[in-house]
């Protein structure tokens, strides 16, 4: 591996030397992609159990604090929102409502519906945490000047639009 090489340098010399046939290109993008992704997504974890949740639940506290005042969804609206099933969102809310920061009530626009509201425990807790997450990815990005951030957002942008194509989304 030469100087100033990563782990998917090295996969790519070892594969190369073994199928010197296959084409690696793609390797240096969604290796190291994945290899972010895993490792950024431990350091988020982590973070956000000093505050009691895990990133599914921050997601879903994130998703109605962004609704706007009163912090309110209908769970169908969530499920939607963050691409989950009714029975995995359920399950979260389940734990979320038992730790007090979200409630839930009938939809009176909805007989068969349910509304989901942040509490005022909910709220700060999200509001403390959203501030540390955002600060950590902050430092997990200090590497690259603005310039270089702009780039990398608008090539992820339209890589994302092709994992999209290929049936990601769905």
């Amino acid at each position: 591996m030469g100087e100033g090489g990563d782990w998917v340098d090295r996969v790519i010399e070892e594969w190369s030397a073994e199928r010197p046939d296959l084409d690696l290109a793609p390797v240096e993008v969604v290796g190291r992609l994945g290899r972010a992704a895993a490792l950024s997504g431990r350091l988020l974890e982590r973070n956000l159990k000093r505050f009691g949740l895990t990133t599914a639940s921050f997601d879903l506290l994130a998703t109605l604090r962004r609704a706007g005042p009163p912090y309110r969804l209908a769970a169908g609206a969530l499920a939607r929102s963050t691409l989950k099933t009714s029975g995995t969102i359920t399950a979260r809310l389940d734990a979320l409502e038992r730790d007090g920061l979200v409630r839930r009530a009938p939809d009176p626009d909805d007989r068969r519906g349910v509304l989901v509201e942040l509490t005022p425990d909910g709220l700060a807790r999200l509001d403390e945490a959203v501030g540390s997450h955002l600060a950590l990815q902050a430092t997990m990005v200090e590497g690259l000047d603005a310039d270089e951030r702009r780039s990398l957002a608008a090539l992820l942008r339209k890589l994302l639009a092709g994992v999209d194509r290929a049936g990601g989304a769905g």
